[in-house]
């Protein structure tokens, strides 16, 4: 029995030597690594209006206009004019939630509606029990470089 106790803490001990050190970012690489994102771009232009939701059983599980599979959970979206690729942060206005999403379909085809987002983001978002919510929409320009 103390031979199994002294193994299980020699292999823990050399897990921890393995794992630890790869965890660890040298300098400022996270700082870097995340400026980079979409969610640090400035922005370009913005639209306010209002946002719904849809979701693969609404989209009858087609691809979007981009031909990607919609996905439920994935930050995308569709819009009527945005170049597919676009990313854009999309805000409620009623509590102050945003996240960045990528345009990949077309839509939404209903008077003042300016995007439609998955049902995942518009559960992040706060708005899938309502449907529908004032947003503004900052479309984002990637740096050059």
């Amino acid at each position: 029995m103390n031979l199994t106790r002294n193994l299980k803490s020699v292999a823990l001990a050399i897990a921890g030597v393995i794992l630890i050190p790869s965890c660890a970012t040298p300098g400022n690489a996270t700082a870097k690594a995340s400026s980079q994102g979409p969610d640090s771009w400035p922005v370009n232009s913005v639209q306010n209006g209002k946002a719904s939701w849809y979701s693969v059983k609404t989209n009858y599980g087609t691809r979007t206009a981009s031909g990607k599979r919609l996905n439920n959970t994935e930050a995308t979206a569709a819009h009527k004019t945005l170049p597919l690729g676009t990313h854009v942060r999309v805000i409620n206005m009623a509590n102050g939630k945003a996240e960045v999403v990528t345009i990949t379909d077309r839509g939404p085809y209903i008077g003042g509606r300016i995007i439609d987002v998955t049902v995942g983001v518009a559960e992040r978002l706060g708005f899938a029990a309502r449907g529908v919510v004032p947003v503004k929409v900052e479309v984002l320009a990637k740096p050059a470089g």
